[in-house]
């Protein structure tokens, strides 16, 4: 290993403290330790694979007796090291899991910080007594919003033994997406025995190294190559979000709008007020709200809300160039705002396009690249990924800022809520010609001004232009599984209408009648029996039987709402609503094929065995009622949003007696 040193940058440990080091990793790497490390006891490996990786720190910035130090573009950016202590539960953790190793990255310097949102950065500038004093660094115990990658020790190579490990790796960064705002993507190292791999996990990419066998000078070369290139490389090529960072004189993230998408500036830098939406999973579109401000907060946390502005961080799907992207929904946002604009009946229902779109990064040369997963895994690696959708970074500055369904009081607001989303959603179909597609709990929020309480339509990232040449055939399944119309789940290559939308929101409203929307609305007991449980899975055909199922009639529905929360004050009333609907969208209609849910097949005898129960009979399936009334859907959205009017106006009233 080269030694790179910066000036004056060292921890100044003496080389007998560095061969003691040495010494408790040695054995470890030595040909044939497979015999003594692969045990069904992996934690003896834990100290070895800690001291190897803090040694290799150590050897990075520690001044080397034979040459000049080197120059600004030979320093490391940052070390990676481990915590100290091992088979830990981190801080902040959610689940409370233990941790093999956990490794972290120390800036060398406040000019390049490690983003996050809670601590200052480490700096080698600083003393170790000066940190631990000022409480902004804790060298021993892992915490989920600084780490940076976790090590999953195995005993050995088996193929159990890699899947668990892997399937650890998954669950821990969970938990770092949960907590670092600013990740895109997370490392991860599998040891199995001697045999390590590198992972790395991504919004639609898992992807895993050969093994690195430390006991041989290969194997010891390509991980010191990992952690070297972890030291060295730029910030983004670590999963961290160079546009997002930690302000230490105003003491919280600023986050940039970088992009070529007008009317937007080429860059603008806003002050982190709340987060709103975190990224829950390790794979999806990492979907993030921001609200934001053009000003830092006061020194005593005061500031004008009135101008706050919401930023929507995500990574979905998309096809082809920004330009000829028809799905990018910074433009179908931009085409709702201008909509419309003057229609003085929807505003404050839906947030105002203020400008983004995907987002551009520097590249190792200093030139603007787009964000995107193919710029992220290099052409060489997406090469061999062969079909694997394109995600871009899209970043999307709006007004118009809301709170989440769970700040909900009574059920009154629920249903004022949903009718001014769904008003909205109408509006913008018939003004727009842009359908939401994706109507589910998370994309409704609650706004409140002196007229009461409101809802907002939010995230268009799979809407549609209904104009569009190829919306017919786009019939793809999106949304969330136990909201979605039995059309979405079936996955059937029929055209999605304003009646999978209004499906969803009965369904939602069933969800929330049932399992409450808040700590104070969550029944108790397990609800694995109840029948609306089995919308959930991961089988979407069989959620799609099981809606149709209770969907077909009021008296299978009320199947349904039988099950409703009665600890919840005015449960009847959402009862009703939500029977009301189901009614108007599969009940009460005149034509035989536009009601029910169920597709039953019909026999008609051949001419003479009418009275033969074991005669020739001709079988047919009768039509799809779903399929059905989509050729109907404006009527039916009209009818059901007249009723849905009905209800918001009685919830207005109770409000009023509040």
């Amino acid at each position: 290993l080269k030694r790179r040193s910066p000036a004056g940058k060292h921890s100044g440990k003496t080389d007998a403290e560095m061969f003691n080091s040495a010494k408790r990793f040695l054995p470890w790497l030595r040909p044939g330790s497979y015999r003594t490390f692969s045990t069904t006891n992996e934690k003896h490996i834990y100290p070895c694979f800690l001291e190897l990786i803090n040694f290799v720190a150590e050897l990075l910035v520690r001044p080397p007796s034979d040459q000049q130090p080197a120059s600004s573009d030979e320093q490391p950016q940052r070390l990676v090291r481990s915590y100290l202590l091992t088979d830990v539960k981190p801080d902040n953790s959610e689940s409370g899991r233990r941790v093999d190793l956990a490794l972290k990255c120390d800036a060398l310097s406040y000019e390049n910080p490690i983003a996050d949102d809670e601590y200052d950065e480490d700096s080698f500038q600083i003393s170790e007594e000066e940190l631990k004093e000022n409480g902004t660094w804790d060298d021993k115990r892992p915490n989920y919003p600084r780490i940076f990658a976790i090590v999953e020790v195995k005993p050995n190579t088996s193929a159990a033994n890699m899947e668990k490990g892997f399937a650890q790796l998954v669950k821990y960064s969970q938990e770092i997406f949960w907590n670092q705002h600013n990740r895109h993507y997370i490392w991860g190292l599998v040891s199995g025995g001697s045999n390590v791999k590198a992972c790395v996990f991504g919004p639609n990419f898992l992807l895993a190294s050969p093994f690195m066998d430390v006991t041989t000078a290969e194997g010891r070369l390509e991980l010191i190559r990992f952690l070297v290139n972890w030291s060295f490389c730029e910030l983004s090529k670590l999963g961290y979000d160079p546009t997002i960072r930690f302000n230490r004189e105003h003491k919280c993230l600023t986050i940039d709008m970088v992009n070529s998408n007008k009317p937007m500036a080429a860059q603008t830098t806003y002050y982190l007020r709340d987060i709103v939406v975190v990224a829950e999973r390790v794979f999806g579109r990492h979907t993030r709200c921001f609200v934001v401000g053009e000003q830092p907060l006061s020194s005593d946390g005061n500031c004008d809300t009135s101008t706050d502005i919401l930023i929507k961080d995500a990574w979905p799907e998309v096809s082809g160039s920004a330009e000829d992207d028809m799905r990018d929904e910074s433009k179908l946002l931009d085409q709702v705002s201008k909509g419309l604009e003057g229609r003085s009946e929807f505003e404050g229902l839906y947030p105002k396009f203020l400008g983004g779109g995907r987002m551009q990064i520097q590249d190792a040369h200093g030139e603007g690249v787009e964000d995107t997963t193919q710029t992220v895994l290099g052409e060489t690696v997406w090469a061999q990924l062969g079909d694997l959708p394109l995600r871009a970074h899209m970043r999307i500055a709006m007004s118009g800022v809301g709170e989440p369904l769970k700040f909900i009081k009574f059920i009154p607001e629920l249903i004022v809520v949903i009718y001014d989303v769904m008003r909205c959603h109408m509006g913008i179909l018939k003004h727009c010609q842009i359908l939401h597609r994706d109507i589910s709990e998370a994309n409704i929020l609650v706004r409140r001004d002196d007229t009461g309480v409101h809802g907002m339509i939010i995230d268009f990232d799979l809407a549609i232009n209904i104009t569009d040449d190829g919306y017919a055939k786009r019939a793809e399944r999106t949304g969330t599984r136990p909201f979605m119309s039995v059309n979405n789940l079936e996955d059937e290559p029929t055209k999605r209408t304003a009646l999978d939308d209004w499906e969803s929101i009965i369904y939602i409203l069933c969800w929330l009648g049932t399992f409450g929307w808040n700590s104070d609305t969550r029944p108790a007991g397990s609800m694995s029996n109840w029948k609306i449980a089995s919308w959930d899975g991961n089988n979407a055909m069989k959620i799609a039987e099981a809606k149709r199922d209770h969907m077909d009639s009021s008296r299978t529905f009320t199947g349904i709402t039988k099950g409703f929360n009665l600890n919840i004050p005015d449960i009847r009333r959402l009862a009703k609503v939500v029977e009301g609907l189901q009614g108007v969208l599969i009940d009460n209609h005149k034509d035989s094929t536009l009601r029910g849910a169920m597709i039953i097949p019909d026999s008609i005898p051949e001419e003479d065995e009418s009275d033969n129960a074991f005669g020739e009979h001709e079988y047919k399936m009768c039509p799809d009622p779903f399929v059905e009334r989509a050729a109907h859907w404006e009527t039916i959205s009209e009818s059901l949003l007249a009723k849905l009017e009905i209800y918001a106006q009685g919830a207005k009233k109770l409000l009023t007696d509040i």
